[in-house]
């Protein structure tokens, strides 16, 4: 007789908000939403400067946060459902949308791609990865430094667009980082002499790509190509000194704008918690007006006033999509309950089998 080991019913307790983190999840939604809008106009100098300013950081704020949160998986019952419900599920809903409307309007791709993610769905398959090797960089005895080096050699070799393994590998130590993160020194970045310098930091730093932004290649922010791909087409130690240089910019920014973030619970608090339907459904706000409305296009000839209206106009947006009534609509679509594909927790415990 062998017996299977059991899959845990609940090793960890369900989460309680944080107002904190709700509060950052807030702010940097805001920053993904105005990012997405302005990739329309990264040709425009005042757009491409925001544009860069904020694909430095807002990405590593937002896989950072989430590798906090998630630092105590372990892959017990509750944990595995919710991934399937709130990753998975939701990770075929909306690229599978995608990429018919792009299909629809611009007729690629020829083909359905499931399991290469060409736009917002990315971030679904690489939480899912993270997630499930979270035991992994639990367990390892240097495992921000492991990271590090898998991002910095992802660049040097060819790797398949599936599941946006190379964005994935490349994003990887900022999530490592958040697993190993405290509240300790989360609390240390609300000290006032760190505020202040964060705030002297970023508008230093915004002040660099408005002035400079124009003659970087801005593909280095989308973590995906190889280093001697076009339009990067640098050796492999160029490749690896810039992506470097990405990784620590991209850390201090956060750690700067983490430090500039609310503790106290506000409005902003409870808008941040529903960042997950704002996520899932701006790009389709965007593809709409791109497509179908030619938006963008009409707008452009208004220069800076369509940069700043644009902006405006991502924070409405981004604002709506965090209401309540989003959250009540869209919740049974991409939070799926799910009763009838899993087993309830007390038949988890696998049956004995007998051996031949």
């Amino acid at each position: 007789m062998s017996e299977l080991a059991p899959l845990p019913v609940s090793t960890s307790t369900p989460k309680v908000r944080v107002a904190y983190l709700d509060n950052a999840r807030y702010w940097v939604m805001l920053l993904v939403v105005i990012g997405h809008t302005l990739t329309q106009f990264v040709a425009m100098d005042p757009a491409r400067a925001v544009y860069v300013w904020i694909y430095a950081f807002h990405m590593p704020f937002f896989i950072l946060i989430s590798g906090y949160t998630a630092r105590h998986y372990v892959g017990d019952f509750r944990q595995v459902r919710r991934i399937v419900s709130t990753l998975v599920i939701p990770y075929l809903i909306t690229e599978t949308a995608l990429q018919l409307i792009t299909r629809h309007y611009v007729g690629e791709p020829d083909h359905l791609m499931l399991l290469s993610p060409q736009w917002l769905a990315w971030f679904l398959a690489a939480l899912f990865i993270w997630r499930l090797t979270t035991p992994i960089w639990r367990a390892l005895k240097y495992p921000i430094a492991t990271s590090i080096l898998i991002s910095l050699a992802v660049g040097l070799i060819e790797v398949p667009n599936v599941l946006a393994l190379p964005k994935v590998l490349g994003f990887l130590p900022f999530y490592v980082i958040g697993l190993h993160m405290s509240r300790d020194r989360f609390e240390w970045l609300a000290q006032t002499s760190v505020r202040i310098t964060s705030a002297v930091f970023l508008t230093v730093t915004f002040i660099i790509c408005y002035v400079y932004s124009r003659l970087w290649e801005t593909d280095w922010l989308l973590w995906k190509q190889r280093y001697d791909e076009a339009p990067l087409r640098a050796g492999p130690l160029e490749g690896m000194l810039q992506r470097g240089e990405l990784l620590l910019l991209g850390l201090a920014m956060t750690f700067a704008a983490l430090s500039l973030v609310p503790r106290r619970r506000s409005w902003t608090t409870v808008l941040g918690g529903r960042t997950f339907y704002c996520y899932l459904l701006h790009g389709y706000v965007i593809l709409i007006l791109k497509f179908q409305f030619d938006v963008f296009d009409r707008v452009e000839q208004y220069g800076g006033y369509a940069v700043i209206g644009s902006m405006i106009a991502a924070v409405v947006v981004a604002n709506l999509l965090m209401t309540a009534i989003v959250a009540k609509v869209f919740r049974p679509i991409f939070e799926p309950r799910l009763t009838w594909m899993f087993r309830p927790p007390e038949q988890v415990t696998p049956k004995t089998s007998q051996s031949a």
